[in-house]
């Protein structure tokens, strides 16, 4: 997934904007994952408020603004910025470390270890490219490219080709674009592909050529044109759009993943792989009140031990939600 991910642009932006920058120094250099969560849950119910917000007050009265975050969005609607930040970016460390992770490939432990090393800028990175494994190479070399998300008409035309391309290969092939696409963003970080066939199941053997295949037909076409990792189930790599006469602008190259799920397991996956988070938290604790255990791999009942019983019967999104009597919701309502 991408280390891009931001809320879908609103009336509320620059809060927005501060709240999901502060998240990303938390993670990458304090690596504090639940303030990370803390900003983007606040930072997602934000994005989504139907009207300018006027004070922190007004604020806290949705799910995941506390006080501490309140008085942050108070001093910047009343100055325009948030010392805090201020801090942060006039930190060398703090700011450097925020930058190296932003190249795909590079974690908070490699970027804080390149930091001490003396590298604290993108130039500095290209002088030791050669120091750098193959995944780290490939996000500095289309970094610039990788910053900037990709419009929701863009990843239309990939879906279309993506899709159409399967039926080439073999008509039983089912894929889906999942993430903030799936849920209607006007903007998507990366492109995330969810592959199954029928002839790949959770009691079936791995099927890597599966996988390859489709991977393999893509390159072919000049539609992937670098791969990050391949394994048998999962590929990371990268893509670009073919430019055609009527595109003004050279299509970029972009990046994707591809995972390989069992079709028995497809729709649970597709519904974790849609998102988001915090639609994922609130449905899997509504299936825990309903007797029920659900994840990205399955759904199963919950015997009066508190032992999982077999995975069932799923073949499609709406059956998850009838087995635990919660309203189906399309994608485009799950941001929450």
């Amino acid at each position: 997934m991408s280390k891009r991910k931001a809320p879908q642009e609103s009336l509320n932006e620059g809060i927005t904007d501060f709240l999901v920058e502060l998240a990303n120094y938390e993670k990458n250099v304090n690596r504090a994952i639940h303030k990370y969560n803390a900003y983007r849950k606040a930072a997602s119910a934000i994005a989504k408020y139907p009207h300018k917000i006027k004070s922190g007050e007004e604020a806290k009265k949705l799910d995941g603004v506390g006080a501490k975050i309140a008085e942050k969005i108070d001093e910047f609607l009343q100055t325009g910025k948030l010392r805090k930040l201020e801090k942060i970016r006039n930190d060398d460390t703090s700011s450097s470390i925020n930058l190296l992770t932003r190249v795909t490939g590079i974690g908070p432990a490699a970027a804080r270890k390149f930091f001490e090393e003396g590298v604290k800028t993108i130039e500095d990175l290209k002088k030791i490219e050669h120091k750098l494994n193959h995944h780290q190479q490939i996000g500095l070399k289309y970094f610039e490219e990788f910053e900037k998300r990709i419009p929701r008409a863009e990843m239309e035309k990939m879906e279309t080709l993506i899709i159409g391309e399967l039926k080439k290969i073999d008509p039983e092939y089912i894929g889906t674009i999942c993430g903030s696409y799936r849920r209607g963003a006007a903007s998507s970080g990366d492109i995330d592909i969810l592959l199954t066939h029928p002839n790949y199941t959770s009691h079936t053997e791995k099927q890597p050529k599966l996988l390859r295949a489709v991977v393999d037909h893509l390159e072919s076409i000049g539609f992937v044109t670098d791969t990050l990792s391949k394994g048998d189930t999962k590929f990371m790599g990268v893509c670009q759009l073919q430019q055609s006469d009527e595109d003004e602008e050279e299509c970029l190259h972009r990046r994707i993943d591809i995972r390989l799920i069992p079709k028995d397991q497809y729709f649970c996956g597709v519904l974790y792989f849609t998102g988001s988070d915090i639609f994922n938290k609130n449905m899997r604790a509504h299936a825990l009140e309903k007797g029920f255990t659900l994840n990205e791999y399955t759904i199963r009942p919950l015997g009066v031990t508190g032992v999982a019983g077999e995975p069932l019967f799923v073949d499609s999104e709406r059956d998850i939600f009838e087995y635990i009597q919660y309203k189906f919701r399309e994608p485009n309502v799950r941001s929450e």
